[in-house]
């Protein structure tokens, strides 16, 4: 090769892998072809034409360029490490051996060869030898001491030290795929999903065979709503190990979070087929049949869960979740076993409290079961990060930028849609029901709580000249502006609806501080406000494990305070935007239902119909906690349940007072009412 060829080979190689280290192999690809077609048979061209279009996941079009930088250059280490890429991603795993073989005796001290090896190896069911070059990949690889440092650091709960070693390390080299794996995953359990995807994303392209390395970014992805992206990810991860359950019950939540319960079903009995005592296939089969109303199926799907995993108390909750079902003796005492077990996480334990708390309650010993439920509670509060002066200062917030100021200088902005209907409210206060009503009409589609109003809510910084936070960052944004955040807005929630009916609900009850927000950009959005006496919301919503969120409501103080404060932003709404929510008293709906949904179709504009009154009837998936009881006929039987667990509810009484006593008497406390008479 003359000098002028090798100048020009090198020159195209230093900026084809300036794009491709910067995320853009497509343009690494062309520059890697402009380069060849001046020097055709240069390796190092060829290897990293071929790593541009295995990053483009075109392991196919990527095995020709390799195989003739093998075939040219057959003692060329990068040649055969790259081709083994390629055959690890076509599943041909004997074939990526022995290239991989070959390039550890032409490349001895290369650590990254044999961590593939190990890979390969451990994929081809040889454990030992995937052990031992595993062991030799950590032996050659620079910062091991370093990032083994910072391993310890994070298990002593030192975070911010380990993170300070790991980018320590990843500033003498980029390119440590371990050090970005480590970052990653800090960062996931900050909840830093963007800076996750980042890291990862970087991590998969020096290392794309890596298996937990596609997994973690599915979650990033999924965390983030962005599911195709998500389900992307966890494709190459079921590519890389399609004998393990671990990416098929991944994908198969994935699916059932974006509505797709038929795709989640196929998804989950797939993983089980692989293992069929795996946890978290087996519980999100159950997760998905009940969502659906094949309330038996997810009851053996549980029990054949907890039978496998006795101690995954997921398994027990998910019984007692379903509301309508009841522990046999047995059971009890096998999660009374489990709870009894000092090497029981905090996690599980949880699940197992509050279970026994609702076997207790069904059997009527509300004494024992209430214990159950408080452990349950004080056990859960130690996980959760609540603070409620944050809460406060939020809702201050909120109230100050959406005056009667605001919406007069306002007035007229938004979209024109009427399409959204959103049911508001605390947890475990009827939303549920009210949704199943409006869902049994013919012009209105339920979907489920959505998260899209919040995530346009906060898009708004990008928006402010001086990237203020929400709800300071809409203020100086034009009608225009709101108008087209509230089509936003709607093409969000798309994502979530068949757009087979001209309306439909979003029921998220936390939803309920962005009202003024809604109307500013939706001000034809009907809400209605899902309202149950005070003691029942908290009680119930004291007695619910949430699976993610609500995190006020495992203290009772604190779920006091918090329905305070809802009815204060609530009381807001009314004095800023007059007739703007209808207040649904669930009460009301129990003990009145035909004038109820009178009132609720009236709202919403909508003609009275049969079935929103036969709404047990109605065939749809509910994902929350009501999901049973919503496709029985109205009953009476959680009105004022509250009265069962009295004499321990004296904390939240105490701060409830102001609005207890405005109640009827009947509805009253006994001492508060001994105390007015």
């Amino acid at each position: 090769m003359h000098s002028t060829d090798l100048e020009i080979a090198k020159a195209s190689f230093e900026r084809a892998v300036t794009f491709l280290r910067g995320g853009d192999p497509e343009t690494a690809e062309q520059v890697c072809r402009k380069g060849l077609d001046e020097v055709p048979n240069d390796p190092n061209l060829l290897c990293l034409l071929g790593a541009s279009l295995l990053q483009q996941d075109k392991p196919g079009r990527a095995e020709g360029p390799l195989s003739k930088a093998v075939q040219m250059y057959p003692g060329f280490s990068k040649g055969h490490e790259g081709l083994a890429e390629v055959y690890i991603l076509q599943g041909k795993l004997q074939a990526a051996l022995e290239c991989l073989q070959t390039a550890s005796r032409l490349e001895p001290d290369s650590s990254s060869i044999k961590l593939k090896l190990g890979k390969v190896l451990s994929g081809l069911g040889r454990s030992d030898d995937a052990s031992a070059e595993f062991e030799a990949s950590f032996k050659l690889t620079p910062f091991r001491e370093d990032l083994v440092r910072g391993l310890q650091q994070q298990r002593m709960g030192n975070l911010k030290e380990a993170e300070r070693t790991y980018r320590s390390v990843l500033v003498q080299d980029p390119n440590d795929v371990d050090a970005l794996r480590l970052l990653a995953g800090l960062a996931m359990r900050a909840k830093q999903w963007g800076d996750a995807e980042v890291l990862l994303n970087k991590a998969l392209r020096l290392a794309p065979d890596f298996f937990q390395g596609w997994m973690d970014l599915g979650l990033a992805h999924q965390e983030q709503d962005q599911i195709p992206e998500a389900q992307k990810a966890l494709e190459k991860a079921m590519a890389l190990k399609p004998d393990l359950p671990n990416a098929y019950t991944a994908y198969g939540t994935v699916c059932a979070m974006s509505g797709d319960h038929v795709k989640a079903l196929e998804f989950f009995e797939q993983a089980v087929s692989k293992h069929s005592g795996n946890a978290g296939a087996l519980a999100g089969l159950g997760h998905v049949l009940k969502t659906i109303g094949r309330q038996e199926d997810a009851i053996q799907a549980y029990r054949q869960c907890a039978e496998h995993n006795p101690g995954h108390g997921e398994a027990y909750w998910s019984l007692a979740n379903l509301k309508t079902f009841r522990f046999s003796n047995e059971e009890v005492r096998g999660m009374e076993e489990q709870i009894a077990n000092p090497d029981l996480g905090a996690e599980p334990k949880a699940n197992f409290l509050f279970a026994l708390g609702k076997a207790y309650e069904d059997w009527g010993d509300y004494d024992r079961g209430f214990n159950y439920y408080k452990e349950g509670n004080e056990t859960r509060r130690q996980l959760e990060n609540y603070d409620p002066v944050n809460t406060l200062d939020s809702h201050d917030n909120v109230i100050r930028v959406f005056s009667h100021e605001f919406f007069e200088a306002h007035q007229g902005a938004g979209a024109s849609d009427d399409s959204a209907i959103l049911i508001v409210g605390l947890p475990r206060s009827g939303s549920t029901l009210l949704e199943q009503i409006l869902a049994s009409h013919s012009q209105v589609e339920g979907t489920h709580e959505l998260p899209e109003l919040s995530r346009t809510a906060r898009s708004t910084r990008k928006l402010s000249e001086k990237k203020a936070i929400y709800p300071d960052s809409v203020l100086g944004l034009t009608d225009e502006t709101f108008a087209q955040l509230g089509r936003e807005y709607l093409e969000r929630a798309s994502r979530h609806r068949d757009m087979a009916k001209p309306r439909f609900t979003d029921k998220l009850p936390n939803n309920f501080v962005h009202l003024g927000f809604l109307h500013a950009i939706l001000p034809n959005a009907k809400v209605i406000d899902a309202v149950r006496h005070p003691l029942d919301s908290c009680v119930g919503s004291y007695k619910q494990l949430f699976a993610r969120g609500q995190p006020f409501t495992y203290d009772l103080y604190e779920i006091g305070e918090f329905y305070l404060e809802y009815r204060r932003v609530m009381d807001h709404w009314d004095s800023v935007l007059p007739g703007k929510v209808l207040k649904i008293q669930y009460e009301d709906v129990v003990g009145d239902l035909e004038n109820q949904v009178t009132r609720i179709l009236n709202h919403c504009d909508l003609g009275l119909e049969a079935s929103c009154l036969n709404f047990h009837e109605t065939e749809r998936a509910v994902k929350t906690a009501s999901s049973e009881q919503v496709r029985q006929p109205i009953y009476s039987t959680s009105v004022q349940s509250w009265r069962r667990f009295e004499k321990h509810l004296d904390p939240l009484i105490e701060v409830l007072e102001p609005l207890l006593v405005e109640l009827p008497a009947d509805w009253q406390p006994e001492k508060l009412r001994k105390r007015s008479n």
